[in-house]
């Protein structure tokens, strides 16, 4: 399934590539409005294509609004942000796109603010957490679509052959980086290949680099969004586990070649004892028939209060002025039964109080309840940062060394690229 984004590929630059001509007008016959709408597939294939969802929801909504008209284009993930730049390079942008990211966007003054769009109760519904993730200076521009968070999945089995163990014999998870280790020494011990899945290869690092910072009382930014790369914070949590798991061989393999996907494979095939992972990886694990458990991430000195969250965005643009028209079809879009319809479709995990509240009450996705539970404090990515981009395609190529190399060097070296590019886009 096609979700590369929300499960932690996070969006890199806005450089167009294929020009494309928005379909649609600003007026339809008779008056009406036509809408243009740009989305990310999340499906896999054309069975389940998320343009069949768009165009479910668009025969609801014009039988129910005949004056406006909406018509949805579906692209992968892999060209849909460079669509999105072409367009808006070519002066053609849609009225809505649903994408990966809106903060250049929204810098340039290009988009709408929520509240010049929704309704207060759809505006108000949005997880306070994700809600502040799309604001730029303190206006919230990007809307979130859907959602992800991280926790700590452990295997039964290898914990209880390893004797890691409470005192009635079930497997005892680590709630501190020192019982992390101890319990990765026992693993190894036991003959277990990989004791602790640790992913900083180029596929998707960004994700388990800010769990662990978090873990250290550390981020990428501060409080103001300034970039604290190479806090102090950071390096000791770097040092840690460069000293405490990679030099000792408890990763099972060099973490700077390692990608997210090979941990999770491993894991669902019983080599890997513990890693940190997303929803999707529940899945995995029971078609690999693997008893595991599910855990809060374990910080320096207890669980995280604040695990990573990752959100995929909606965006408003004002090209056409359509702000009433956009308003009325994103409050139907945002609707409870809208959003548990395309959340249940991809199993992803909601924005909205409102279907949290229903995905938490149902035995049928008690799965997914421990991870929706960790939504409204989660940390997200610095993704209201036009440099945020770039950093992150930076730091896809050189994270595995700051376990592998001297930390301090290496993220010395990201806090000036992350630098530079703040001023490049300071700049523009």
């Amino acid at each position: 399934m096609n979700r590369r984004r929300i499960l932690g590929l996070a969006a890199g630059g806005l450089a167009a590539a294929l020009t494309l001509t928005a379909c649609g007008t600003g007026s339809g016959v008779g008056g009406s409005t036509t809408l243009t709408m740009i989305a990310a597939d999340y499906g896999d294939g054309p069975a389940n294509t998320s343009q069949k969802y768009w165009d479910d929801i668009v025969s609801q909504f014009e039988q129910k609004n005949p004056g406006i008209k909406v018509d949805v284009k579906v692209y992968s993930w892999n060209v849909v942000d460079k669509k999105l730049a072409e367009m808006v390079k070519s002066r053609d942008a849609p009225d809505i796109a649903q994408a990966g990211a809106y903060a250049d966007y929204a810098a340039r003054g290009d988009l709408y603010s929520a509240d010049n769009l929704l309704s207060i109760p759809t505006e108000a519904d949005f997880i306070n957490s994700m809600a502040t993730a799309g604001q730029v200076n303190r206006t919230q521009y990007g809307m979130p679509w859907v959602s992800s968070s991280r926790m700590f999945f452990y295997n039964k089995t290898l914990f209880q052959k390893a004797g890691i163990v409470n005192p009635d014999g079930t497997a005892k998870p680590p709630t501190t980086w020192d019982e992390l280790k101890a319990d990765a020494v026992k693993l190894k011990a036991a003959g277990v290949k990989v004791p602790f899945g640790l992913p900083f290869g180029p596929e998707e690092p960004a994700a388990e680099t800010l769990i662990w910072m978090l873990g250290g009382g550390g981020n990428y930014v501060d409080d103001v969004s300034s970039y604290t790369i190479d806090s102090p914070q950071n390096v000791q949590t770097f040092t840690w586990l460069k000293n405490n798991l990679v030099d000792t061989g408890l990763t099972g393999g060099n973490p700077a070649d390692t990608n997210r996907q090979t941990v999770f494979n491993g894991f669902s095939q019983g080599q890997v004892g513990m890693l940190n992972g997303h929803p999707t990886l529940i899945d995995q694990a029971k078609q690999g028939h693997i008893d595991y458990g599910i855990a809060k991430i374990p910080g320096q000195n207890g669980p995280l209060g604040s695990t990573l969250g990752v959100a995929d965005w909606m965006m408003a643009f004002k090209k056409r002025g359509h702000a009433k028209q956009i308003g009325t079809f994103l409050d139907f879009v945002y609707s409870e039964q809208n959003q548990l319809k395309f959340l249940d479709e991809y199993n992803l995990l909601p924005v909205t109080v409102s279907a949290s509240d229903v995905m938490e009450a149902d035995p049928s996705r008690k799965d997914l309840a421990p991870f929706i539970a960790e939504l409204p404090t989660a940390t997200f990515y610095p993704d209201s940062k036009t440099s945020w981009g770039p950093v992150n395609a930076t730091l896809k190529q050189v994270i595995g060394k700051a376990v592998t190399q001297d930390p301090s060097g290496v993220l010395s070296s990201l806090q000036r690229t992350a630098e530079a590019a703040d001023s490049a886009a300071a700049a523009k």
